[in-house]
């Protein structure tokens, strides 16, 4: 890898920080549309993976994969406007979060809240480009709690059989909402799950950027390439709550602690400043995603309301 695309992932990842440290402070003022996520902790995953797709690629982020989204193109101006339900946001004001905040120009799928309800539209994506023989992959994001539901099992069971060009990210944080992953299931390695339906599967610790990456790449690659699907379970811990109004008091402080220290933002910080880069360098970086992230909020809070008028806009029913 080289310093440029090293400092390319250092970038996005920080940018991807930066946005949801103001995020929640904003919230946390009072001043927020409805509830937000903090993808605090899962930086290095969905910014690590992302980066590995090509222009070509289809991409379905969750709502802790904001690096994903900001990867693939979405400007921090739209996604600040979604949060605040502006007409200037990707959904045109349908949806104050990250749920559904799609962009397919961009190759982006819309989060679907349920999981892992958007690993079938993935799936399909993926076997569209193995039956038009095109040498693009799907990539998706999905929790640890979703791997113990029966849809889990019929995508991985179908991704297998027919050799899809799908790369599956498990974001194993320890925790659904408040369930801890030993209680929810006896297997203690979520990859053994996808190794059974013929996956390629791997784990890859979560808060290394340039492992998630690596990992990314080798599957993405073996995907193009037409040798079948692949899982990576990359391990971290969700650092804040389930949402804005939730404490995670349940969690233990001592694991907390243990995490915080393995910061992947902070970390990958250090790891770059071993390997030369100056501080003037990273402080540059950081500077530009204050800013931008500034010039976003303000951007979002003088974006108009969408028009209560046009409100069955993109709106479809069928009989």
């Amino acid at each position: 890898m080289t310093v440029s695309q090293k400092l390319d992932l250092y970038y996005w990842m920080q940018l991807a920080r930066t946005f949801d440290e103001r995020m929640l402070a904003y919230w946390k003022q009072g001043r927020g549309v409805g509830g937000t996520f903090s993808q605090r902790g899962h930086e290095a995953i969905s910014v690590g993976a992302a980066y590995a797709l090509g222009s070509g690629d289809v991409v379905s982020p969750m709502h802790r994969d904001l690096g994903a989204f900001l990867v693939r193109g979405v400007t921090p101006r739209e996604a600040f406007a979604s949060l605040l339900g502006r007409e200037t946001g990707p959904t045109r004001g349908r949806d104050a979060n990250f749920h559904g905040m799609s962009h397919l120009e961009r190759g982006i799928i819309g989060f679907i809240s349920h999981l892992p309800h958007s690993l079938p539209v993935a799936l399909g994506v993926a076997m569209s480009f193995r039956y038009r023989a095109e040498p693009r992959v799907a990539m998706a994001f999905t929790g640890d709690g979703a791997t113990n539901a029966g849809l889990y099992h019929e995508v991985l069971n179908m991704a297998g059989l027919y050799s899809a060009p799908l790369v599956i990210i498990v974001e194993n944080n320890q925790y659904a909402y408040s369930t801890p992953c030993r209680e929810a299931s006896k297997v203690d390695s979520i990859a053994r799950h996808a190794a059974g339906y013929g996956l390629r599967t791997t784990t890859v610790d979560g808060n290394d950027v340039e492992a998630v990456h690596a990992v990314a790449s080798a599957a993405v690659q073996r995907a193009r390439a037409g040798d079948g699907p692949s899982l990576i379970e990359a391990h971290t811990l969700r650092m804040l709550g389930h949402a804005v109004h939730d404490g995670a008091e349940y969690v233990p402080r001592e694991l907390l602690a243990e995490w915080e220290a393995r910061d992947p933002v902070l970390a990958y910080r250090r790891t770059l400043a071993a390997a030369g880069i100056s501080p003037e360098q990273l402080g540059e970086i950081d500077r530009r995603c204050r800013e931008e992230v500034e010039g976003a909020v303000a951007f979002a809070e003088a974006s108009p309301w969408p028009d209560p008028s046009t409100v069955t806009r993109g709106v479809y029913a069928g009989e």
